[in-house]
């Protein structure tokens, strides 16, 4: 939007917006959509199967109707499409974790000025409860599961035998690549926290006799073993530039001649305003890191190459939530 369209109503509205936010968390939070379900029920009804307070929970689903997540006919309610496919909790598409993720990280932006005016993080990492972690792990996975089968298809990863996923989570994408690629096995690196979640999931796949898990800190610890590809989703932008470099020369040292490097993020431009989404994770990196942020593709192809990787390059991939990948290669012997 350009300075030219800007006017009160448009500014007023942006600056509101978050009571649509409130609204979509608590729906989520309480599982209205998924008590809907693929049926038709009135206030009452739903208030009594979630013990809520009726004249309440009328006004809350009312203003999902003028949302358009719900549709009201004769004093019911029932969901939209994409509700049924999103938000309710037994649907294969739904997103409810990364909402609640969403909503746990509230309070820290609600305090954005006490960091800008410190320059520091007013979030902890280690204060996430289980609740929080869980949510953080699922959404992950549920997130993943919409971009990692693209982006397999999409890296061609012919003769590769072995990769790595550093800071895997649950290992979605491992699994995919995986998926697509029958010659392959991997590693999933991560925090021992993380293990239970990811075995299940790999698990789930059938994919244990080809998926292991590795505990360790890609921060603090080193890697080992030796493999064909590093893979790297979402976790540069939680350091500074100095642990990124670091983070990539362990990658490096595990990689086998002409070795790949993929780096998955969230990726501004080169004059670092833009796009939107890459621009205010930037700012959430702000709020819960001591130095985490997002980077441009200038920034992360130094990075690279101080990482002592060449040819490198962006490949044309673009996710929905604007994320890039960017590859590099191990000089052969």
């Amino acid at each position: 939007m350009t300075e030219r369209e800007w006017n009160p109503g448009l500014l007023l509205k942006l600056s509101g917006s978050y009571w649509q936010t409130c609204a979509l968390h608590t729906a989520v939070k309480l599982d209205l959509f998924t008590i809907i379900g693929q049926e038709k029920a009135t206030a009452k009804e739903i208030a009594a199967k979630a013990s809520l307070d009726e004249r309440a929970l009328t006004r809350l689903l009312d203003a999902l109707v003028a949302m358009r997540l719900l549709v009201k006919k004769n004093a019911e309610y029932h969901n939209t499409p994409p509700a049924k496919k999103f938000l309710c909790a037994d649907a294969q598409g739904y997103i409810g974790h990364m909402i609640n993720h969403h909503h746990h990280l509230m309070d820290s932006w609600a305090r954005m000025t006490e960091s800008v005016k410190t320059g520091q993080p007013n979030r902890a990492r280690a204060s996430f409860s289980d609740e929080e972690r869980e949510s953080f792990l699922m959404g992950m996975f549920v997130m993943g599961m919409h971009t990692a089968p693209v982006l397999a298809r999409e890296i061609d990863l012919t003769g590769r035998e072995s990769l790595i996923d550093i800071g895997g989570g649950p290992g979605t994408f491992a699994i995919h690549f995986c998926l697509e690629n029958p010659q392959l096995k991997a590693t999933v690196y991560d925090l021992p926290a993380t293990r239970p979640f990811a075995e299940k999931t790999i698990g789930n796949f059938n994919l244990a006799d080809r998926i292991g898990f590795m505990d360790g800190d890609y921060v603090d610890k080193p890697i080992e073993g030796a493999y064909d590809v590093a893979w790297l989703s979402h976790i540069l932008h939680g350091e500074g530039p100095d642990t990124c470099i670091d983070i990539l020369k362990k990658a490096v040292a595990v990689l086998k001649p002409g070795g790949l490097v993929c780096i998955h993020d969230f990726i501004l431009k080169d004059t670092m305003d833009g796009p939107l989404f890459p621009a205010l994770f930037s700012i959430n990196m702000l709020l819960g890191t001591a130095s985490g942020q997002s980077y441009s593709q200038a920034q992360l192809t130094a990075m690279l190459e101080q990482a002592g990787l060449e040819k490198i390059k962006r490949l044309p991939y673009v996710g929905p939530t604007e994320s890039g990948v960017i590859v590099g290669t191990i000089r052969p012997e």
